[in-house]
């Protein structure tokens, strides 16, 4: 997995759908978000691969691909994919809900599956999560038990589950504040989490009070020689 590739380091995607009317939407979905851009579009096996192939002259990171194409399917698409040597980046985005066919996708390398129909919403936090994934594999070295934990948690949502947030609140925005208070020295004031996270401080006061009630975060006073004293939050 490389930096992105297009112009000023956005990630290209390639959108397969062997209906032109879904394809053209979940490419717009796509261009709505920040840092991807949409390389092309197939909708067959052989377009898709003959895209990859560098027919179009552009690198793709990320193929978004439906299981059911006409001429194979996308699980078998992705088998002669890697076989070829191509290690493109895959999200199965396609109505095949049996279990046989998630795990088929799991073992030959696809980094989520978006079950049909979707929101834009639900499309949008797949590939928020691989943006991040980008970002924690940045750089060289070795990794860390930290930077490992964060690059497998990367595309798997936020530390407080979806089934633990209350209804109004975001999980990546959880996993924000999360990012944030793990690569901090020490204890942050939610003003500092605010800084750091480009969220408000009453957005990161909030998530910060949730996510202490979980018991992921610890809540510590400094006590300053004059006034109330001021909360420090960090991660367990």
């Amino acid at each position: 997995m490389t930096l992105g590739t297009g112009p000023g380091g956005l990630l290209e995607v390639l959108v397969v759908d062997d209906d032109v009317r879904v394809a053209r939407v979940n490419a717009a979905y796509v261009g709505k978000v920040a840092g991807f851009r949409v390389a092309g579009q197939a909708h067959t096996a052989a377009e898709a691969l003959a895209f990859l192939e560098g027919a179009q002259g552009i690198h793709v990171d990320l193929v978004l691909l439906d299981h059911y194409l006409p001429d194979e399917t996308g699980l078998s698409l992705v088998r002669r994919l890697r076989q070829l040597g191509h290690h493109t980046d895959v999200i199965m985005v396609t109505a095949a809900r049996d279990i046989a066919t998630v795990q088929a996708a799991m073992r030959h390398g696809a980094l989520q599956y978006l079950v049909k129909p979707f929101t834009f919403a639900g499309l949008r936090a797949k590939l928020e999560g691989y943006a991040a994934l980008h970002r924690a594999l940045e750089g060289d070295g070795e990794a860390g038990q930290d930077q490992v934990d964060r690059i497998f948690g990367a595309l798997g949502g936020a530390s407080a589950g979806p089934a633990e947030l209350p209804k109004g609140h975001s999980a990546l925005t959880a996993d924000l504040v999360r990012e944030v208070l793990r690569g901090a020295e020490g204890p942050l004031s939610a003003q500092e989490v605010a800084e750091r996270s480009s969220l408000s401080r009453q957005t990161a006061q909030r998530y910060l009070k949730l996510l202490e009630r979980t018991g992921r975060v610890r809540l510590s006073l400094k006590y300053g020689e004059t006034g109330r004293p001021e909360h420090r939050y960090d991660w367990v």
